[in-house]
């Protein structure tokens, strides 16, 4: 955080949830079921803050009031509640149909010091597919979490593997299921073009999974893939030590075909494709991505009098980054101010601080890493947009700023209220001209 901001110790209008959302990274593969041994409402908090308000994404297969859970008593919290928990499983497995069980801990669980692996091992031990993770509110976030349940399922379920590896295959560590508003289309997104030089994919959460199966291919991948700037890193190492897994780390999530097509490449390069399969698929998306652009020019030729020239970005290190890419490399746009919202360890700070020293050839900017909602909404009041209306990439918490500096404003990430998500992405040649016609609606409704 920059030394000119001012540093509270409470947090107003927060960006994420606590670790027990993560049992949204175990509901969005096909056909597993979380368990939550937590309090009355805990679960029901996250299903509303991470998949409803936020997209309204919906809750899955085993998410929403699917999800069965302990709801902890004082009774549990006096005498413990493992005995509770069994029983919960043992009812769960007679009336839920699942190919894996994730058992999920709040704080309650946590504190009073519940052996849940004791009870868990005890399932395990008469085969009965289940892992557990201990997330109680405190361990962190979502993106704490999303890591601990990762881990547990590959740790527990999917177990050791010494055999060959399946040449060309990679595992795909990217956005975080449901907390990331687009994550089902971006990561189909993702899957399509990877796909596209040849390369076997496992993206493991959302439709294109092959659920709990594609989860125990994970060891034969030749590498994994870790496309974000700091998430997936932790399990990156974990695999490397685990299996003899090499990784790549790309930090910026490829937004357009300028940023998509290098992204590729790098890929490619990295997994051996033939270069010759690259360029052709590159060439073909190319053609398909600026054919729709130059349609666009004429928009953008008679009313680029009219149309934003500064931008601002308040959002999780994932999609701050690639927009600030692709609204400067693409669109020509100026960043006004960047802000990273998820808490992001600070192991981590100093690189993704030196990402937006070369977003471009002939830009650098800065980035501010801020949690607290009333301290963003300072430090956007205090930044000079200049005479247009600028656009804001933000949230729901921020629509009151947007309206105080007059700009439009697009919510892409959480919370994100006044948004309805389908399948949308953003990201990738596909992806990015559908946030064109976002971005340029947006403006010139904004303008008008």
């Amino acid at each position: 955080m920059s030394e000119t901001i001012e540093k509270t110790n409470s947090i107003n209008q927060p960006r994420y949830g606590c670790s027990l959302g993560s049992l949204y990274t175990a509901a969005a593969i096909p056909r597993v079921i979380p368990i939550t041994h937590c309090g009355p409402g805990c679960a029901d908090k996250q299903f509303t803050a991470t998949a409803f308000y936020n997209g309204f994404q919906g809750s899955g297969y085993g998410g929403g009031s699917v999800s069965p859970s302990v709801n902890a008593s004082e009774k549990e919290v006096v005498f413990g509640g493992a005995e509770r928990l069994s029983e919960l499983i043992s009812a769960t497995l007679k009336v839920m149909d699942a190919d894996l069980y994730v058992v999920l801990t709040g704080c309650i669980a946590d504190l009073v010091g519940d052996d849940v692996g004791s009870v868990v091992s005890k399932f395990q031990q008469k085969g009965v597919p289940i892992v557990y993770a201990e997330t109680g509110g405190f361990k962190g976030n979502n993106y704490t979490g999303h890591e601990l349940v990762t881990k547990a399922i590959i740790d527990q379920f999917v177990g050791d593997y010494d055999g060959p590896k399946e040449e060309k295959s990679v595992n795909v560590w990217s956005l975080v299921p449901f907390i990331d508003t687009f994550w089902r289309g971006d990561l189909e997104e993702i899957k399509r073009i990877l796909e596209g030089i040849g390369l076997k994919v496992n993206i493991l959460f959302g439709h294109e999974s092959n659920g709990v199966e594609e989860w125990k291919d994970i060891p034969k991948a030749e590498f994994n893939l870790v496309l974000s700037p700091w998430v997936g890193l932790e399990l990156a190492k974990h695999l490397e030590k685990k299996y003899n897994q090499p990784y790549l780390h790309i930090p910026v999530i490829p937004i357009g075909a300028q940023e998509t097509s290098d992204f590729l490449r790098k890929v490619g390069e990295y997994a051996k494709v033939d270069s010759e399969v690259v360029e052709s698929f590159i060439k073909k998306e190319e053609d398909y991505y600026y054919y729709y652009l130059e349609n666009f020019s004429d928009f953008y030729s008679e009313y680029w009098w009219g149309l934003p020239a500064k931008f601002g970005v308040v959002s999780d290190s994932a999609y701050n980054l690639a927009l600030t890419k692709f609204l400067v490399n693409q669109l020509g746009l100026i960043p006004g101010r960047q802000i990273i919202t998820e808490n992001t360890p600070e192991e981590y700070q100093d690189f993704i601080r030196e990402q937006y020293t070369h977003i471009a050839d002939d830009v650098s900017t800065t980035v501010d890493f801020i949690e607290d909602g009333y301290t963003i909404g300072q430090e956007l009041l205090k930044t000079d947009f200049g005479y247009k209306p600028p656009l804001l990439f933000a949230t729901t918490w921020d629509r009151d700023i947007a309206k105080e500096i007059n700009a439009g404003i697009l919510e892409i990430g959480f919370p994100a209220s006044y948004e309805v998500v389908v399948n949308r992405s953003n990201i990738g040649y596909r992806g990015a001209l559908s946030l064109l016609e976002k971005i340029y609606t947006t403006a010139i409704s904004t303008s008008a």
